[in-house]
């Protein structure tokens, strides 16, 4: 049985589960989130926390509960603290502005990007940083990733965006390479 799908889901003071057949709701002080279970999978409450059990004992069913216990922690983090990413821009003029939900990318192309951002992404940029936050950790992601692939980080000078903790392989130039 999957070893992470074992473990409790701790519900911190000021967090609401609703769980309603395979439907699960969950609410806090930074706002509320949703999602469907999967139909072999049920939400046992006990003691102030949430236990994953499998309706049956097949090898799938046990793979999908600890994903499923892993996305309800992150449902019950993001509604009480939220979530962070940020993002680095790296090169000479490459720069970052945000405007009514709208992140204008200025990163070596003839013309600027605008990349508008979902709903329930906010953005700030100072500087070179560009710092994402949400409550929804898959949305949050996917924006960065997005974002990212506008201009990926080349090896050669490292210039792009990259996530901030990402290390860039440097390669050797041709003029070294001699």
């Amino acid at each position: 049985m999957s070893r992470i799908g074992k473990q409790p889901i701790p519900v911190p003071k000021g967090v609401k589960v609703d769980v309603k057949g395979s439907h699960v709701k969950v609410t806090g002080p930074q706002g509320t989130l949703e999602r469907d279970i999967r139909p072999e999978i049920e939400l046992v409450e006990s003691e102030g926390q949430y236990l994953v059990k499998c309706r049956d004992n097949s090898k799938r069913t046990n793979a999908f509960s600890g994903l499923t216990r892993t996305l309800i922690d992150n449902m019950v983090v993001g509604v009480d603290k939220g979530f962070q990413k940020k993002l680095t821009v790296e090169g000479v003029g490459y720069k970052a502005s945000v405007a009514n939900n709208v992140l204008t990318l200025n990163v070596g192309y003839s013309h600027p990007v605008e990349f508008v951002l979902p709903v329930d992404v906010k953005a700030s940029v100072e500087k070179s940083n560009i710092t994402l936050e949400s409550i929804d950790k898959e949305l949050l992601g996917l924006t960065a990733a997005r974002i990212r692939q506008v201009r990926k980080p080349e090896p050669y000078k490292g210039k792009g965006i990259r996530y901030e903790n990402e290390r860039i392989v440097r390669k050797v130039g041709k003029a070294a390479g001699k």
